[in-house]
């Protein structure tokens, strides 16, 4: 979850009956959907006894505080260990993992029954996943091609407020709302929900 710091284990087997000695050098950097990378947050090295077929795990950490702010809108980051089995010519294995972190969700409560030309309140509730505060807080409603936006407070570390937003439906049917966040620290957490609007 984005905000959260993220904990990764690498398993390294070693499946044959002599004992093996593995350099491991780990790295992590986000990167964009295009996979090209943005920022290197990680890069440790490490070297493993493994004995016969036995298995270790290698605990790696990234905290937020070293990838909060390279992250782009894409939220991915990708982690690489080149494991290097020595005295055996060079063997290498490449593992690789790309992390999209979830963003904190939007919440869009709705009455009931939402019946046309009859004025309605939705619940849309938000929230700081970040262990920091954030501020110029903005929500932008999307709704019968009408864009509202709506400036918010400051919000405390891990703090979830919520806004009550009223509209009349003017005809009956699917409606689309979107709803998107953003503050200094991050931008664009979308929401969305269908409403259906009944006839009166």
């Amino acid at each position: 979850v984005f905000g959260k710091d993220i904990n990764l284990i690498l398993i390294l087997n070693n499946l044959s009956s002599d004992r093996k000695t593995v350099k491991v050098d780990m790295s992590a950097s986000t990167i964009l959907y295009t996979r090209r990378t943005v920022a290197e947050i990680l890069k440790a090295s490490t070297s493993v006894e493994l004995g016969s077929k036995q298995g270790k795990h290698i605990r790696v950490k990234i905290p937020y505080s070293h990838y909060g702010k390279y992250l782009t809108t894409d939220k991915r980051i990708q982690v690489t260990a080149l494991c290097e089995v020595m005295r055996m010519h060079g063997l290498k294995l490449l593992v690789e993992k790309t992390i999209i972190l979830e963003d904190t969700n939007i919440i869009i409560k709705l009455p009931r029954r939402i019946v046309v030309n009859k004025a309605v309140t939705l619940e849309i509730s938000y929230a700081n996943p970040l262990p920091e505060p954030v501020s110029r807080c903005v929500l932008l409603v999307t709704l019968m091609n009408q864009q509202v936006k709506i400036n918010l407070a400051r919000l405390a570390p891990r703090e979830r407020s919520k806004i009550y937003f009223e509209f009349t439906p003017r005809r009956t049917g699917p409606l689309q709302l979107q709803v998107d966040f953003s503050c200094d620290k991050f931008s664009h957490v979308k929401g969305f929900v269908t409403i259906a609007v009944a006839p009166s």
